[in-house]
């Protein structure tokens, strides 16, 4: 039996749905201006950052930036050739592959980081109170959690 929205639920779903796409497609917009890169390949370069030696399996990059495998090569090879990463054999594997963040794509995520996060902070924290803050860190915590499973 489907479980249908009611009237309160309707309107707390279709505020969420749209603050979260008005948000990613702000977030988009302003780095495309910004920075010349989509979003998607924005997140490619923060994961890559914060990896060690600046460096991933391609499919742990995948999975780490919730793409799907055919995605995230396109999105390389454009970032390739862009001279931001570069793509190398895995010596242990020889169907696997490694991205790795180049110091040109580090240089180009350093010059695109401090308008995200501008962007981030006017758009999300700063409409929010500190108990507001808090309370949106759990819910997320929470619906990731059912996600994940």
């Amino acid at each position: 039996m489907t479980r249908w929205l009611d009237e309160e639920e309707q309107v707390t779903w279709r505020a969420f749905y749209g603050a979260a796409t008005l948000l990613i497609d702000r977030l988009d917009r302003e780095l495309q201006h910004d920075a010349g890169m989509p979003h998607a390949y924005y997140e490619i370069l923060v994961v890559l950052s914060e990896s060690p030696e600046r460096s991933l399996r391609m499919s742990e990059l995948a999975l780490q930036t919730r793409s799907s495998r055919s995605r995230l090569s396109h999105a390389v090879t454009k970032l390739e050739a862009r001279g931001w990463v570069r793509r190398r054999d895995c010596d242990d594997d020889k169907r696997g592959q490694f991205a790795d963040l180049t110091e040109q794509g580090f240089a180009a995520l350093e010059a695109a980081a401090p308008g995200h996060v501008e962007t981030v902070r006017t758009h999300l924290f700063d409409p929010l109170t500190l108990e507001q803050l808090d309370q949106l860190r759990q819910i997320s915590q929470a619906i990731t959690g059912t996600l994940k499973k």
